[in-house]
């Protein structure tokens, strides 16, 4: 599980654990960050409570060398291969694409897009052998371009392109990789949130300019990439809508801690 130290990996994280999963969480942040709350020894700390192993893999992903040593070091610690593999953590910086410099674009493809791909390739061998396995990459409706002119181009403007072009890269990769997978047990498939969810990243980014109706909960996303992590066979080199999923599988969303929320059933939103 990667980006786990905070929001929707943490969250995916704690939820995989109270179902009984064995969990490897991936991330820089070992202690506290110093601009956000959260970190890994936070995360495994919750996790302590389910009575199932937590591995701890510290590393920066934008680092070809070192993310190379993730899934052999997550599957030595939980003394056995990796059959689920969350890529989460992504580098979200927005910027005017007419001035946005190489340097950061690069970042951007090293974090959404390689790393990702890195991960799943050190993770199908074993996946292979078992005839089994899942991958769910974390992707964002900023792939999607925008039609016009006029362009209608939302609160955060133009400046999500360049993220948003390596979230497009990542649900091609995904499909493609699904597609060369297929009928070998392994499914690989993306998931975006259908609104915002206001993680802490998020919140420093995006906090106070939605509207609730642009938003939805840390539950529910997680409850989307979990229904993922536990597909058919057949649902395979999908790009899929957090909300949208919810609704047509009928998944009831329930807390991180795998209790039932009585005021939710599928896909239902409870704000206000």
């Amino acid at each position: 599980m990667t980006g786990a130290s905070r929001g929707i990996g943490a969250g995916v994280a704690e939820r995989l654990a109270a179902e009984g999963a064995a969990v490897a969480l991936v991330a820089r942040t070992v202690e506290q960050h110093d601009r956000l709350s959260g970190s890994l020894q936070e995360t495994a700390d919750r996790l302590a409570g389910y009575s199932v192993s937590v591995a701890l893999v510290p590393v920066d992903l934008s680092d070809p060398e070192a993310r190379a040593q993730v899934i052999e070091k997550a599957s030595e610690r939980l003394d056995g291969p990796i059959d689920i593999l969350v890529n989460n953590a992504a580098a979200a910086m927005y910027g005017e694409v007419a001035d946005m410099p190489l340097k950061r674009r690069r970042l951007l493809f090293e974090l959404n897009v390689h790393a990702p791909l890195d991960l799943a390739q050190a993770a199908i061998p074993a996946m292979r052998a078992e005839r089994e396995g899942w991958i769910a990459n974390v992707s964002s409706a900023t792939a999607r371009p925008w039609a016009g002119p006029p362009f209608t181009l939302g609160t955060q403007g133009a400046t999500t392109t360049a993220y948003g072009a390596s979230k497009a890269a990542l649900n091609r990769m995904t499909n493609g990789l699904a597609a060369e997978l297929h009928g070998t047990g392994i499914r690989v498939n993306t998931i975006e949130p259908r609104g915002a969810v206001l993680t802490e990243g998020a919140e420093a980014l995006m906090g106070g300019k939605l509207r609730p109706d642009q938003m939805e909960t840390l539950e529910q996303m997680v409850e989307a990439v979990v229904a993922l992590c536990d597909c058919p066979a057949e649902v395979t080199g999908a790009s899929m809508v957090s909300l949208d999923l919810l609704d047509e599988w009928g998944v009831e969303v329930r807390g991180l801690d795998g209790t039932v929320l009585e005021s939710m059933g599928p896909g239902k939103d409870t704000r206000e």
